[in-house]
This record gives C-alpha cells, structure tokens and sequence, in this order.
C-alpha cells in the first residue's frame, strides 16, 4: 500500500497524479462523446478518482463508506440529467463509479496502480466504442443471443460442480479439466466471431481466412470450395482465404500450448512457427496473383457459443485423451503418433491440448509430444486440401494442395532438424 506516512512525498503524488489522470482519460471521452451530458464530463471525473485515491490513502477503513457517500449524489445528478435530458443510459454513472475504484486502487499498491492503468485503458475504448457495439448487437439474431446465454449459463453452473480430480469411473480423466479446456477452445473462437461480426460483413477476403480459422477452418474450407463450384474464376481469391484460414491454425495451437503447458511452447514453436511463416509467404504470393477486383462474400460462421457443438469437442477431446494415454502405455511413440494423426484429420484443438497435458505430467516426452502436435496438424492441413479437391474446382484444388504442400514440408524440414 502506498502509505502516506512512510512514502515519500514524490511516490504519493505520482500515484495521484495517476489517479487524476485516468480520470481525465475517461472524462474526457465522456464529453467528447456528449454521454455525459450535464452529469458529468473532463473535470467532474478526475475529482471523483482523486476522491477514491485520497481516500484510499489517509482513510482506507472508511473506504466502503466513503464509496456509498459518493453514490447518493451521483444518484441525484443521475436523476436530475433523466428528468432535463431524458437519457435514461446508465454507462456515465457506472463509469463514475468504476472511476472511484480505479482511484483507490492506484493508492494501494504499485500492482494495484498497474491493473488500473490497464483497466482505465480498457474501460475508455470500451466507452469509445459505443456505435461498433450497439451495431454488433443488432447484428446477432435472436436464436443466436438464446444460444450464447443458454452456453454461459452452463458454463457457470457446470464448472463450479465438477470435481478437479482424476475419476476411476472416468477413467482417470479430470471432469473439471476437461470442461475447462472446452470453454477455452469455444472462447478462442467466440474472441474471432466477435472480431468477424464488429468488422462487418464487408471485411476483406484476408480477414475472412483469420477470422474462419481461428473460428472453423473446415467450415471456411468448406464455404470457399463450395463457391468456386458456383464461379470458377473465383479460385485464386478462394484459394487464399482457405490458405489463409488454414494456416492460422498454427498460432491457435500454439495459444493452446501456451495456456496448458508453456514449457512446451519453445519446442513446438519451432516447426509450427516455421509453418506459419512459410504459410503467410506462400498466402501473400496467392494474395499478389488475385486480381484487384476478384472479391467474395464469404458465408456468415455461426456462433461459437453453442452447447451442442462443445458437448461434442468435449467428447472428442475425452476420448483422444484417453487413447493417447492407452497408445503410449502399449505402443509408446509410435501409438501417439498414430493417434495424432487420425485424430488430427477431425481435430487439432483436441490432440494439442492432450499431448500438452500429458507432456506437463510427464506421460509423454517433449519430443514425442511435439512431433505429435505437428503431426496432427498435417493430418488436418491434408483434410483441408482434400476438402479443396472434393468440393471445390480442379483449379482450386491443385492451387491449395501445392501451397499446403510446401507449408507441411517445412514443418516436416524443421520438425527433423
């Protein structure tokens, strides 16, 4: 806590000239933005940070009251600005008190000062950001809304009941683990289908690939080829965003990784890293060679946040588990990457996080989970080339099978070095 008693002066009015900043900073985009009205705008909110700060400093015991004194006049202005303006939004007078808080925390600790520099950041663009937002909302249907809740609703209720332990009646699998690894790999996509719907309908055909891998390459693989069935001169733009789709499968396993088991991460960032880089070079030639005024609305991905679909992951994941634990004790390397493989042609999330599970319990060595890894990631670049030849044209086909070709060699190159 930065004590005002023993601080030295420099370090208290630092943190209180970071306090009255962040309040500016917010104040700011309230009158800037007209939300604030006659409530409250760019001196109004650095006043109240000071006020939580200097609280916070000489009388923290008193803290809570000091915050509850605070809400009552805010409730008068609050009032006051629906009865002369008729605005009846509650975002300025939740800043307002969020802005409280972020005060007091900049006197408590220099860590507490650190988060609420960048919760203020945060909380500013999320202000700012008010028309993306609103448009957003509009944009998502009623049956898609209905969906995202009925998940979180689970989320929530699930999670918290499911034991954190290996099972016997499972298997040994851990219930909680394997639920929570669900929601992560569902949220990775969600963060992408957020992105995806904010950007619009218009975006361009290089965001369309980021976006449909990061929330379902196959479903993006799939959408493409299904169009140069539709105009065959659409295959180079096509090919990019399957391109583009699949090789941002590579930095989403490596977030995989680095959630579950970073120490893995230097070892698989190696062939992946390297498949990346050859990916983007070989996409940005595809990108060079599509003509200027060759453009494809790509079909709109569904909402990650479904239950259906995660119940599903969480099966697959459970199972892919389980065989790779058995496919190790039996067979040893050779077991795993059979099963990376095979599980590799439906999955990657799935084989990425079990083979960085079992490398952090030390089940499985960092080689053998790494080749596994790259392996299963193969598995599903060749599904999606094949994907390419089925579905798509023969131009199609031919053009996404040499690019994945050369990406999967040098995976292979770097994964042997």
């Amino acid at each position: 806590m930065v004590d005002p008693l023993t601080s030295s002066l420099g370090e208290v009015v630092l943190h209180l000239l970071l306090a009255g900043g962040l309040g500016v900073l917010i104040g700011l985009e309230r009158e800037q933005s007209e939300s604030g009205g006659t409530f409250a705008g760019s001196r109004t909110f650095p006043l109240i940070a000071l006020y939580g700060a200097l609280v916070q400093a000489f009388f923290p015991a008193v803290l809570p009251v000091a915050f509850g004194m605070l809400v009552v006049p805010l409730t008068v202005a609050y009032v006051g600005k629906i009865w002369y303006e008729g605005d009846i939004g509650l975002t300025t007078l939740v800043a307002a008190l969020v802005t409280v808080v972020l005060g007091a925390m900049t006197m408590h600790s220099d860590r507490g000062a650190t988060i609420a520099i960048i919760v203020g950041g945060a909380v500013t663009v999320l202000l700012s950001m008010k028309g993306p937002v609103h448009e957003f909302a509009d944009r998502i249907e009623e049956s898609e809304r209905r969906a995202s809740v009925k998940f979180i609703l689970v989320v929530l209720v699930v999670l918290p009941t499911l034991p954190d332990r290996s099972l016997d009646a499972l298997y040994g699998l851990n219930p909680r683990f394997v639920w929570l690894m669900v929601v992560f790999v569902t949220g990775l996509g969600f963060v992408a289908y957020v992105l995806g719907q904010a950007l619009g309908p218009e975006r361009g055909i290089a965001l369309t690939g980021i976006v449909g891998g990061f929330v379902s390459s196959t479903a993006t693989t799939v959408s493409m080829a299904e169009k140069t069935t539709q105009n065959a001169t659409l295959y180079h733009v096509c090919a990019f965003a399957v391109v583009t789709a699949s090789i941002v499968m590579f930095p989403r396993a490596l977030i995989e990784i680095a959630v579950v088991n970073p120490d893995l991460l230097p070892n698989v960032a190696f062939p992946l890293g390297a498949m990346t880089v050859v990916g983007v070079a070989a996409a940005g030639v595809l990108y060079w060679r599509t003509a200027s005024d060759e453009t494809v609305k790509p079909e709109e991905l569904e909402n990650p946040l479904r239950l259906q679909p995660a119940l599903l992951f969480g099966a697959i994941f459970a199972a892919v588990l389980l065989v790779s634990e058995y496919a190790n004790e039996w067979f040893g390397a050779s077991g795993v990457y059979a099963t990376a493989f095979f599980s590799g042609l439906a999955d990657v999330d799935a084989m990425t996080i079990t083979l960085s599970r079992l490398a952090a319990e030390g089940t499985v060595s960092t080689q053998v989970a790494t080749t596994g890894i790259v392996i299963a990631a193969i598995a599903n670049t060749f599904v999606k080339a094949a994907l390419a030849w089925v579905l798509g044209t023969t131009e199609l086909g031919k053009l996404v099978s040499i690019v994945l070709g050369v990406v999967v060699l040098s995976g292979l190159v770097f994964l042997w070095l």
